[in-house]
C-alpha cells in the first residue's frame, strides 16, 4: 500500500502540471502580498488573521483550479484507457480510490503550504512578525471546505467523463466570484474584508459568527458526502 501511494504521489508531484500550477500560485501570491495585503484589510495590520485570510481568499480560485488539475491526472482519457488494467490489480477498489485521493490531497496540501510559506516569509522579512499560530484558523476555515468539495465534485464528475471536470472548474470559479451572502460565501473574501468593520475596536481579534461556521461545515460535509458515495460505488 505504501509503495502504491508513493507511486501515485510521484505521478501527481513530478508532472509538469504541478510545477506550472505552483509557479502561477506563487506569482499571484507575491503580487497579492505586495499590492493588496501590504495595505491591510479592513483597517487591520497586513499580518493580521483578517489580512491573511483575505490573501488566501484571493488565491482560492487558483488553488481550486490547481487541485482540479491534479484530479485530472486520474480522470484523463489516457487514464481511462488503462482503467481496465488497473481494475485487475489485486487490491480493493475502495482502498485504491483512497490512495489516489490521498495523493491528490497531498499535492493540494503542498500548494497550500507553499502559498502560506510565501506569506509567512513576507511577514517575517518585512515586519519581523512571528505569531504563526494566529494564521491557523483563517487558513483552515478558508481552504479545507473548498478543498474537500473540489475533490469530491471533481472526482465524481471527472470519472464519468473527463470533460465534465472542466464544468467543475467553471463552477468553482463561479462560486468564488458570485456575490453570495457573507454566510454562504465560498471564497470568504467578503467576510474578511467587511466583518472586522462591524466590530467595536480597531484590528480586532479573529472571530467567526456561528452562521458562517455552520456554512463552512456544510461545504465540507458536501465534499465528504460525494467522496463517501464514490467509495461506496467503488466497493460494490
Amino acid at each position: 500500500m505504501t509503495k502504491l501511494f508513493r507511486y501515485e504521489l510521484r505521478r501527481v508531484l513530478r508532472g509538469k502540471l504541478f510545477f506550472m500550477v505552483l509557479l502561477v500560485c506563487l506569482g499571484l501570491g507575491w503580487l497579492t502580498l505586495t499590492t493588496v495585503t501590504i495595505r491591510g484589510t479592513a483597517h487591520t495590520a497586513p499580518f493580521s488573521p483578517w489580512s491573511f485570510g483575505d490573501y488566501l481568499s484571493r488565491l482560492l480560485p487558483l488553488l481550486c483550479l490547481g487541485e482540479l488539475c491534479l484530479v485530472s491526472v486520474f480522470t484523463s482519457r489516457r487514464e481511462r484507457a488503462v482503467q481496465m488494467l488497473t481494475q485487475t490489480a489485486p487490491i480493493d477498489p475502495g482502498r485504491y480510490a483512497l490512495i489516489r485521493w490521498g495523493a491528490v490531497l497531498t499535492g493540494t496540501l503542498a500548494l497550500w503550504l507553499c502559498v502560506i510559506a510565501l506569506a509567512v516569509g513576507f511577514y517575517v522579512s518585512l515586519f519581523g512578525w512571528q505569531d504563526y499560530g494566529a494564521l491557523a484558523a483563517p487558513a483552515l476555515l478558508t481552504l479545507l471546505p473548498a478543498g474537500l468539495l473540489c475533490l469530491g465534485a471533481g472526482w465524481t464528475l471527472g470519472r464519468r467523463h473527463p470533460t465534465l471536470l472542466y464544468a467543475v472548474m467553471g463552477a468553482a470559479l463561479l462560486l468564488c466570484w458570485l456575490p453570495l451572502p457573507q454566510e454562504l460565501s465560498f471564497s470568504m473574501g467578503g467576510f474578511f474584508a467587511r466583518y472586522p468593520l462591524g466590530l467595536d475596536r480597531l484590528d480586532p481579534a479573529f472571530s467567526v459568527p456561528a452562521a458562517l461556521a455552520a456554512a463552512r461545515c456544510l461545504w465540507f460535509a458536501a465534499g465528504a458526502a460525494l467522496l463517501f458515495h464514490q467509495l461506496f460505488r467503488a466497493r460494490k
